[in-house]
């Protein structure tokens, strides 16, 4: 008899990367808080209203926060009770994202899949992140990535200046959602030797893309497809793009006018 959970009803685990990067960060200069994650937003901290979402899944099963600094940690009370019940398992963050997600991942059997997300997505639900799941669950590749398009965005915040990436077939903008099964994992280490190459914007088109790629997209000719392939064959890892229905998805608290839009979009929703 085979008890192992089909991949449609298996749980996923949670990995939420937290670290400042830069004390210069506006959120944290604009509201004071001692790190980003601490930056209150409709008077919650990011990082509690994230952790709140995850706890609501019912397909995630564990939480591993890395960052920010244990140093920090006592600015936040209600995050080191968590910490302190085990409903939260905390890891101290290391020089990069790609190596703090590398950290959090080496935690967690390689048999359990797992979604990793940021500390600063104040306007993820569980219902955002249950249709990711759910459609990473059934998706054909390895490693998923979270997306809304450009329609989406302009349609839900007329007027707001978003970073898109505008391609042949359409805009499309990231949500901070990733979902890695076991052959997944390979693409956060591609993803270090990228960060690693950031000095060297040459070798770093040649290693990520390819040259042609980048000339396809300059020229407006790649489409969503074609960029996927050219990094799935660069990484040796089978990507999809998984497209998400909430525009908020795509709204992450990055500069002020992202936490002043969070705010008024969650004040309308108490209302």
């Amino acid at each position: 008899m085979n008890d192992k959970p089909s991949p449609e009803s298996q749980s996923f685990a949670a990995l939420v990367l937290a670290a400042d990067r830069t004390g210069k960060d506006p959120i944290t200069r604009h509201t004071g808080a001692a790190c980003k994650a601490f930056a209150p937003v409709a008077g919650i901290p990011m990082i509690i209203r994230v952790l709140d979402t995850l706890a609501a899944c019912e397909s995630i099963n564990q939480i591993i926060l890395c960052g920010p600094p244990e140093s920090l940690l006592h600015h936040c009370p209600e995050l080191q009770q968590r910490i302190a019940s085990g409903q939260v398992t905390w890891l101290a963050n290391l020089d990069s994202p790609s190596r703090s997600a590398e950290r959090g991942l080496s935690i967690v059997p390689d048999d359990t899949p797992v979604l990793i997300t940021t500390a600063d997505h104040a306007l993820l639900t569980p219902a955002m992140v249950q249709e990711f799941l759910n459609a990473s669950r059934t998706a054909a590749g390895d490693a998923m990535v979270g997306t809304v398009t450009e329609q989406a965005i302009a349609a839900a915040f007329p007027g707001a200046k978003r970073t898109i990436i505008r391609l042949r077939d359409g805009g499309y903008r990231g949500c901070n959602l990733y979902a890695f099964r076991s052959r997944g994992r390979a693409l956060v280490r591609f993803w270090q030797q990228a960060e690693d190459l950031r000095k060297n914007p040459v070798k770093l088109i040649a290693r990520v893309l390819g040259f042609k790629t980048v000339l396809s997209y300059c020229f407006g000719l790649l489409t969503l497809q074609q960029g996927v392939a050219a990094v799935s064959e660069k990484s040796g890892v089978a990507i999809q793009v998984l497209v998400l229905s909430d525009a908020c998805a795509g709204i992450d608290v990055d500069k002020v006018a992202d936490l002043q839009l969070a705010e008024s979009l969650l004040s309308q929703q108490q209302r």
